[in-house]
């Protein structure tokens, strides 16, 4: 019988990097620009598994200029 733990609704630093396929320290990058909330625990971030899905469905991880959407 698994035991159910209260971090198991979290990711830590590099579970959510790898579930977005992006580097740590990418992802370290945008929880300090405010673009993902994360949690400081015992020295470690923590992502909510629900917040991370909710920015992963809008999230492009490619670099530079994203191409602008013209309506003519």
């Amino acid at each position: 019988m698994a035991s159910v733990t209260p971090f198991d609704d979290y990711y830590d630093l590099v579970e959510a990097a790898r579930e977005l396929s992006i580097h740590p320290q990418s992802l370290r990058r945008l929880i300090k620009q405010n673009k993902i909330p994360a949690t400081m625990f015992a020295g470690k971030y923590l992502i909510a598994r629900d917040k991370l899905e909710m920015f992963k469905s809008n999230y492009d991880p490619r670099p530079g200029r994203k191409p602008i959407r013209r309506l003519l």
